[in-house]
């Protein structure tokens, strides 16, 4: 039986304990289960209610036992604790066993990675790209179905190290993808940090104002939807922006060049000016429909905008004029026997 340690219990970390621990049963040997998961968080309350879920098979209250005899260790902490918890658990870790994160930043990670874990174990980066708002309360083990795993594998990393990754991955039905640490920071600086940091600079502008108690009144849809991501942790929002700055700081100067361009739009009564703002707001829309229509390999779609595109609104009717119908297909919601289990869409006939 695998020993796996998970180090932090809030939602990432709960629901992979939940999600391993349903793999394990599933998948017994002799009656016994394949894996033992054990788990430890500094914070006592998250680590109760993750054994109240029953998201492991134990719990730790230290964490070096906790990682003592694990062959793989996940650390499911805030990325501002990581460097802490590398020279804690490091004299710890049992020789030859395997140790990723799931932190959203990995160029820093995999540095500290390098400088404080013992050579005889290996490294592969992780990252899940899944999650809620919400904390351990709201973790499920199905969190990561379909979901893309970055994977970043330390230079020194075994192939077995890499494999054990990739089959924690499999277990999660989440989908590997490898990518280089530097690369990863540049592009989830785009399209996962910069989203949180608008959504709450949106938030703070707009609620400074005299005007907000009653403003706050009219808001709706729109306003919920981009103000989302202001809603996250504070203090990991400051960790991953410290950790990934230089990208942060590029993304943030293309953002603002393209508002200050904006800008100049909106404020010049010039007819081509007119016609170029209305080219920007098609622009944008149509890079949303190539985004919300592209597909997995299994035919599903790579973002959860099925509801979104079926809805009877423009923006469903213009993503069927731009895309001959892409926008409507999406899974059953039944096999054909009343299961309720999502089935794949046939695909048209393309002859």
């Amino acid at each position: 039986m695998e020993r796996v340690a998970i180090i932090g219990l809030g939602l990432i970390g709960t629901s992979i304990g939940l999600g391993l621990r349903e793999w394990s049963a599933r998948e017994k040997r002799d009656e016994h289960d394949r894996l033992h998961v054990v788990g430890f968080d500094v914070d006592l309350t998250q680590q109760q209610q993750a054994k109240r879920m029953k998201a492991t098979d134990e719990m730790s209250w230290n964490m070096p036992s906790a990682v003592r005899d694990a062959d793989l260790v996940i650390i499911a902490t805030p990325v501002g604790a990581v460097r802490e918890v590398f020279t804690t658990i490091g004299d710890q870790l049992k020789h030859g066993s395997v140790v990723t994160d799931t932190c959203s930043t990995k160029g820093q990670v995999m540095a500290w990675a390098k400088e404080l874990l013992p050579t005889t174990t290996n490294f592969v980066g992780g990252h899940p790209m899944a999650g809620k708002t919400q904390s351990t309360e709201a973790a499920e083990a199905t969190l990561f179905k379909g979901a893309t795993w970055c994977v970043c594998p330390a230079v020194k990393a075994s192939e077995a190290a890499v494999q054990t990754v990739l089959g924690l991955i499999a277990a999660l039905d989440a989908d590997a993808q490898f990518v280089d640490p530097v690369e990863h920071d540049g592009f989830v600086g785009g399209v996962s940090h910069l989203p949180f940091v608008l959504s709450s600079v949106l938030m703070n502008t707009v609620s400074a104002g005299p005007a907000w108690r009653d403003m706050k009144l009219l808001s709706a849809s729109g306003f919920r939807d981009v103000s989302r991501l202001a809603a996250g942790s504070p203090e990991m929002y400051r960790d991953i922006c410290q950790t990934n700055r230089e990208s942060l700081l590029r993304w943030l100067d293309e953002f603002s060049t393209s508002l200050q361009d904006f800008r100049s739009l909106l404020a010049s009564d010039d007819p081509a000016q007119v016609a170029a703002l209305q080219s920007f707001f098609t622009h944008a829309r149509d890079a949303r429909a190539d985004w919300a229509t592209a597909e997995r390999t299994d035919g599903g779609m790579l973002q959860d905008t099925e509801g979104e595109l079926n809805k009877s609104s423009l923006g469903g009717q213009v993503g069927q004029m731009l895309f001959g119908g892409l926008a409507r297909r999406r899974p059953s919601l039944s096999n054909g026997n009343g299961a309720g289990e999502k089935s794949r869409p046939e695909r048209p006939d393309r002859s």
